[in-house]
């Protein structure tokens, strides 16, 4: 089982779980409990970094020892009883500003703009608190150390500041990654808006401040104590470089990765994303779960995926309206209304009784005919090189050699034809179609207006082909075509064809020699039939050529 599978079994899990009434939902533990663990424990270590500093980094001045030999159990019972006072304070606070939050992930709805600001500010407004916490904490614990001096002072207050940036540092990372399922909740309908404790500059800076400026400021601390201390010796100052720079090391590397970990996991999200885009997944989407500038870059590349979904979507509906060659043209290509000549290889289909079949039939049913007989005509068309250029109404015209140069283009149209009768007559035998085949110059380009135009071919094949399937409707094998096209096909596919006799077609000046396939003829039409049908021939002898086409085929005797 692979990575994405798990996580949708464990997602069905959870539905599961949470459809049970009064049994939490995932989402709602960890905002509640997993939430306030990683507080209290940004907080203790808020707090051991101050015990550290005040213990072992910094030591108290020589004469604060000497007349006050409790003041570091004092400090510590001080510091001790602050979180009876502050604890209840924080959580009061934080369960009134995350009461929205708590609201959006039992109920699942759409997010109101309190619920969204709650989310997005989260842990900015978390920090602040422990911020104010700790701020309150320093000055009184200032204020207490002021009686032991103004070097005693200065110490236990930056040691608590010192703390209080570490906590504050922390609290915010840890927090903006512990709320990210819910900020995919609210992501999810509107994309992120720039705020200032948003930015990828506010991450950046915390863990600097945890990483360099703690530090340094424990340095300057050190310093200041060794400028006005004479009794401050150099073991001292050499044990209170060494715990401070361990403690740098340890808590800077974390914090770091916290950070770098924050920037990257969104950016790993659209890479990958960008990768099963390349292999033509376009059903791709990534959530929305950070704030910053990185959440607006997770929401442009959704944006981006459904254009090219629409654009994706525009261009397979624009190829299957005029064909794939004519839509790459169109798309690669300028537009200009006009043409250029071509000899191309025409097929024209057309149905018999199209009129009485509407008349006798109901109207979905012949539109499921008519489907049924074009899915034949195009399967085949494309199958053999190509395309249709247009349905009109129960007839379709093929081309064969444009817009795209195809070798042999009368040989595709004659194996096309050849196909097409059989599988008709295989596949849908309620209809009776004629296929004519022409070969010849034509103009084929851009023909309308240049608000509205289509690609298409003018020529005289059109018109031949055209005449050709209207008589091939009563020919046995349905199938006719000129005999210039067989000069355009391979030697295999010519000797599948027999040449008939000429026949001058409706509205042609020349007359036309007929071809056909070579194939038995099955219910075979009586010639009086197929002379009606030939509209235009001024006497009837002129189809006395054409006796041979019904004749059955020869059989050599054994």
């Amino acid at each position: 089982m692979d990575r994405e599978q798990i996580a949708h079994s464990l997602d069905s899990l959870q539905e599961k779980i949470a459809s049970i009434p009064g049994v939490p939902t995932f989402l709602e533990i960890r905002v509640r409990w997993l939430l306030t663990t990683a507080v209290l424990c940004a907080n203790a270590v808020g707090a051991a970094v101050v015990l550290v500093f005040v213990l072992l980094v910094l030591p108290n001045p020589e004469d604060v020892d000497r007349l006050y030999p409790n003041a570091d159990l004092v400090n510590l019972i001080a510091f001790a009883s602050y979180p009876v006072f502050a604890v209840p304070c924080a959580v009061w606070w934080a369960l009134k500003e995350f009461a929205p939050i708590r609201r959006l992930v039992s109920e699942r709805g759409t997010p109101d703009r309190e619920q969204r600001l709650a989310v997005l500010l989260g842990p900015a407004r978390l920090s602040l608190i422990q911020g104010v916490l700790w701020v309150v904490g320093a000055t009184g614990w200032t204020i207490l150390n002021a009686f032991y001096g103004p070097l005693m002072a200065l110490k236990m207050g930056m040691t608590c500041l010192l703390g209080g940036i570490t906590t504050i540092a922390l609290v915010y990372l840890m927090t903006e990654r512990l709320l990210r399922p819910a900020a995919s909740l609210v992501l999810a309908t509107k994309p992120p808006r720039e705020h200032l404790f948003s930015r990828v500059r506010t991450r950046a800076m915390l863990a600097w401040a945890v990483g360099t400026a703690v530090p340094m400021l424990g340095l300057i601390v050190i310093a200041i104590v060794a400028l006005t201390d004479p009794d401050f010796d150099s073991y001292e100052a050499a044990r209170s470089g060494l715990v401070l720079g361990c403690i740098a090391l340890a808590i800077s590397f974390q914090v770091t990765w916290w950070v770098a970990q924050a920037l990257g996991d969104p950016i790993r999200t659209v890479r990958e994303a960008m990768e099963r885009v390349s292999r033509g997944d376009l059903d791709t989407e990534i959530a929305v779960f950070d704030a910053s500038e990185l959440g607006q870059l997770q929401a442009g590349f959704n944006t981006m995926v459904t254009g090219l979904r629409a654009h994706e979507r525009l261009q397979d509906l624009f190829s299957r309206h005029v064909g794939s060659d004519v839509a790459e043209l169109a798309l690669n290509s300028d537009i200009s209304l006009g043409g250029e000549e071509k000899e191309v290889a025409v097929l024209f289909v057309d149905l018999a009784g199209s009129t009485r079949m509407a008349a006798e039939r109901p109207p979905d049913e012949v539109v499921a005919l008519l489907n049924l007989f074009f899915g034949v005509v195009v399967d085949c068309v494309n199958r053999n090189g190509g395309w249709i250029n247009k349905f009109e109404g129960d007839a379709a015209l093929a081309i064969f050699g444009a817009p795209a140069d195809l070798p042999e283009a009368g040989g595709h149209a004659l194996a096309a034809g050849r196909e097409m009768a059989a599988l008709l007559r295989e596949r849908v035998p309620e209809v009776t179609a004629g296929i004519g085949i022409s070969l010849g110059q034509v103009v084929a380009g851009y023909i309308g207006a240049e608000q509205r135009f289509e690609y298409t071919v003018i020529g005289d094949p059109v018109n031949e082909a055209a005449r050709l399937s209207d008589l091939a409707k009563t020919a046995p094998s349905r199938v006719l075509a000129s005999d210039q096209v067989l000069e355009d096909a391979s030697e295999l596919e010519r000797f599948r064809w027999e040449t008939g006799a000429p026949i001058t077609l409706r509205g042609r000046p020349r007359p036309t020699v007929l071809v056909h396939p070579r194939v038995p003829v099955e219910n075979a039409v009586p010639l009086p039939e197929l002379i009606v049908r030939a509209k235009g021939l001024r006497r009837r002898r002129r189809f006395l050529p054409l006796l041979p086409m019904l004749r059955p085929p020869r059989r050599d005797a054994d």
